[in-house]
């Protein structure tokens, strides 16, 4: 079976959920399935020195258009949420510890959180908000709470980041196609070329 597309992800980037709800369909044409990896992209900006998008003078507010109009080419559903951006280590922790035990509930959960924040506009970095997704797919939410805070996910996460960070992830999405390296969900086309004809 040919290699999985790693895609590298935070909860609270908007080109993330684009490509999130394209790359699944994409993959499955080519036989290739998708392993998702939360990183948190305020400790890749402290390594790269970037910062959010939205915060940097002139790009801000194009930004904030692309999104938008990303969305509609794409045909996918978003609203920029409020407040933008948010802390999502909750919900990433909450993503890995499903992924270790069930990686189809937490791949359902994934993209249960991604609408709730950018199609309802909920806030994933309040508690209240994080159960209702995981009872959205089929999670007690109470022991999921409880599970996150432990100190072996917290490193699990933690460590992740910390790989990522390592093999050159600094921003998202990030995916690698048979180890080649592709930064943002407009280069889902490039990523197709390379699935259906080989490196180019």
């Amino acid at each position: 079976m040919s290699a999985p597309i790693e895609f590298y992800f935070d909860f609270s980037s908007p080109y993330s959920y684009l490509a999130s709800e394209q790359i699944e369909p994409l993959g499955a044409r080519y036989g290739r399935v998708v392993d998702y990896r939360p990183v948190l992209l305020g400790a890749t900006f402290k390594v790269s020195g970037l910062q959010p998008l939205v915060d940097v003078p002139l790009k801000g507010e194009y930004s904030k258009r692309d999104f938008d109009r990303s969305a509609r080419f794409a045909a996918v559903p978003f609203v920029l949420p409020q407040p933008f951006p948010i802390a999502t280590v909750g919900a990433a922790r909450a993503y890995l510890w499903l992924k270790d035990s069930d990686p189809q509930r937490a791949t359902a959960f994934l993209h249960a959180a991604f609408r709730a924040y950018f199609v309802r506009g909920r806030n994933l970095s309040e508690n209240p908000v994080l159960m209702d997704v995981l009872r959205q797919v089929g999670v007690d939410p109470e022991p999921a709470l409880q599970a996150i805070q432990q100190p072996a996910i917290k490193e699990q996460l933690r460590a992740q980041v910390d790989a990522a960070v390592a093999r050159g992830v600094f921003g998202a999405p990030f995916l690698f196609v048979d180890g080649e390296p592709f930064w943002g969900h407009d280069r889902l086309p490039q990523i197709e070329r390379w699935l259906a004809t080989g490196p180019f």
